[in-house]
């Protein structure tokens, strides 16, 4: 156990933020998502929601600054309905720990899944909400 760091967070999951770099995405998978096919490196976070694995996560990691969404969400499918309320959960750990919080991007749902692929690391949570998703990009640690 270490002081100050959130007992949410893996000895894997930790030393996977610590590797990314700058650019680098993560996806936070809710508990439908086929993490392991789309991505090599898929780390159990089974019984977690998002909400307080992003407030874990995010005093711990910097958002890119350079690209105009470091934060995305997969978009519904014609016909499907967002619940409202699961993005405005995700956004209070944001807000909390992101100074001038950036937009949540919403992204297709075939190109979210491109985007999985290419991540450095998925991590599926125990998240039961549709559409539960989000996708991190690292930034630049301020000095």
């Amino acid at each position: 156990m270490l002081k100050g760091i959130s007992p949410l967070l893996s000895p894997e999951l930790l030393a996977t933020l610590a590797r990314m770099g700058h650019g680098d995405e993560i996806v936070l998978a809710d508990a439908h998502f086929p993490g392991e096919s789309v991505n090599a490196t898929a780390i159990r976070a089974d019984g977690l929601r998002i909400a307080p694995l992003l407030d874990a996560i995010l005093p711990l990691f910097e958002l890119d600054a350079y690209v105009p969404h470091p934060v995305a969400m997969m978009a519904p499918v014609p016909g499907d309905r967002l619940d409202p309320s699961v993005e405005d959960a995700y956004l209070v750990p944001i807000r909390r720990h992101v100074s001038n919080a950036p937009a949540i991007e919403r992204v297709e749902r075939f190109a979210f899944y491109e985007r999985a692929r290419k991540a450095f690391a998925v991590v599926m949570t125990g998240e039961t909400a549709k559409y539960g998703n989000i996708l991190l990009v690292k930034g630049v640690t301020p000095c």
